[in-house]
Parts: structure tokens; sequence; C-alpha cells
């Protein structure tokens, strides 16, 4: 079984933004046909009782109080979280892993340029390297992801790059392949990937994703120049890193043939109107067949008995 929580589907400072006037902003301060939603994590079991967090956002903490199903019972200390695996390094990607410095046991797994992002900053090091051991991923081999007793959790990890930059922080390093990753799960039968930063939808990602049981997507913007036309930021997605869900080169278009996967949208940005539930991008989504991911939606994809 794969065991899915979406504990937080938005984008790097979430929904309601702190500083934005933004028109979603806004309605979902007031509560008006826009849920609120925090910073994009995911969190996988192959049992339902331990997790793996795909990425530990800012909202970390907030996420684990909203979510009884990483809450801890029992012994005075401890955490059903098993794991944290990051897709990249991005600020709102890495910056919960110290909301998990109490000295609890669990093993960080990421690529190499993302480890070495958290090796060149001295924060970091509050997580105990002698009992948080940081694991590089290779690209394209398929790792089993193993409880902290040692036992196999049932779930098998496959890392693989996706075309995207490097963190906002650190561009002026220059993009590295394995600056952003994708990540797929897998219990033996069913598979999920996760996939919150995409700058190109290649055919090699299209037949992946023609394979996938469950696909959560890079859903920052409706359109390119969407945060430009708002008077948000002068950035497009492209320069962000991001493919657009309604451009030519987006996951409407590139993923339509892609019919064996549910669909789930998450790192969805303040800005973008697929978040207003009377939308018309809202819409089209959802006739296109994709969910607008939410804050504590659980998906399970199991085999039929």
């Amino acid at each position: 079984m794969l065991d899915v929580i979406i504990l937080g589907a938005g984008a790097g400072g979430g929904f309601p933004q702190w500083n934005s006037a933004a028109p979603g902003c806004l309605q979902a301060r007031e509560g008006k046909q826009a849920k609120p939603r925090t910073q994009a994590s995911l969190a996988v079991s192959g049992d339902g009782v331990h997790w793996f967090l795909l990425n530990a956002s800012p909202d970390l903490r907030q996420q684990v109080l909203s979510t009884p199903a990483l809450q801890h019972n029992g012994s005075a200390r401890g955490t059903p979280i098993q794991g944290v695996i990051l897709a990249g390094a991005e600020i709102d990607a890495i910056t919960g892993l110290l909301t998990l410095r109490e000295r609890e046991p669990f093993t960080l797994m990421g690529s190499a340029s993302t480890l070495a992002q958290l090796d060149r900053n001295p924060i970091f090091e509050a997580l105990d390297r002698s009992i948080i051991p940081r694991i590089a991923l290779t690209e394209g081999v398929a790792v089993p992801l193993l409880l902290k007793n040692g036992t196999p959790s049932g779930l098998v990890l496959e890392a693989f790059t996706v075309p995207g930059k490097a963190p906002l922080y650190a561009e002026a390093e220059g993009t590295k392949p394995d600056d952003t990753l994708g990540l797929s799960i897998s219990d033996g039968q069913k598979t999920m990937l996760f996939i919150p930063g995409c700058a190109k939808i290649t055919q090699a990602l299209k037949d992946r994703v023609s394979r996938a049981d469950l696909l959560f997507f890079d859903g920052t913007l409706w359109q390119d120049d969407e945060m430009i036309r708002t008077g948000l930021s002068p950035k497009s997605g492209h320069r962000m890193g991001h493919v657009s869900i309604n451009e030519e080169d987006g996951p409407l278009q590139q993923f339509a043939a892609c019919t064996k996967p549910r669909k789930f949208f998450v790192h969805i940005n303040n800005s973008n109107p697929v978040l207003l539930e009377d939308s018309p991008q809202r819409q089209a989504a959802e006739q296109a067949g994709w969910v607008i991911g939410e804050d504590g939606m659980r998906i399970k994809a199991e085999v039929p008995s």
C-alpha cells in the first residue's frame, strides 16, 4: 500500500503569503473561495504507521501538529517520522529540517549537490550527524527505505533528475545536473511520483509519468508571465525554474495522454488562480483530470483484493 498525505500544497511563502495582497490571498484571509495552504511537502508510508517526509518545509511544525498520523504517542519522546527525502535545496524545501533538531534519529537523503548545500551551512549541524546520517542519492538507483530500527519499510525510492535550477541563494554557483530531483516511491505494485519543481517536461519524464499510479506535480503558476502581469515579481515561471500549468509546454498539455495516474498539483504559488475554487482556471484544470492539492488530503494507492 502507498499511503500519502499532502502536508502542504503551497509554493514558497504559502497561501496566503504573509506580505501579499494578491486577490487570492485577500480571499483566503477572508475565508472566501480559497483555502489556505502551507508550503509544499508530502508524507508517504507503506503501512500507515511509519512515515517518510518528502521535503521539509518551513511550516513543518505546523504540519505535524495538524496531522495526527505524524504525532507521537507513548514514550517521552519519539516520532513516526523515519526519514526525510529532499527533492532540492531551495529554502522552502530544507528549512523545516531545523524543526527536527531535538535529537530525534532519522535518515536524511538528497542529491550530492543538495547535501553539499547543507554541509556548507553550519546551522544544519544542529542535526546531529551521529544519529541523523546524510545519504547521497544516485540517479536511477533503487534504494529500499529502511525504518529507524533497520527493518524494511516496504517502500523503495528511486531519485531521477529533472530540468531545474540552482537554489535561489546559490544561483551564482550555476545549476548542477542534480540540483532538482523527482522522487519515485513504490511498494512493489503501485508507484507515486513527487516532482515539485520542473523547468521542462521531457519525453523521458512523460514516459515515467505514464507508468505511475499517483503524480504530485509542480503547479507553481498558471501562465509563465503571471507574476509579472500581477506586479508581484519581475520573474517569469521559466526564470524561476518552473513550467506553467496552462502553457504549451506545461502539464495540462504535456501530460494529457498520461491517463493512468491520479494527478495532483502541489507547490502552487499564491498568485495562481487555480487556488480560487470558483475560477475558470480551476475548472479547466479539473476538467483536464487534475486535482488541486490541499493540505491534509490523504490518498491511498492499493491493489484491489
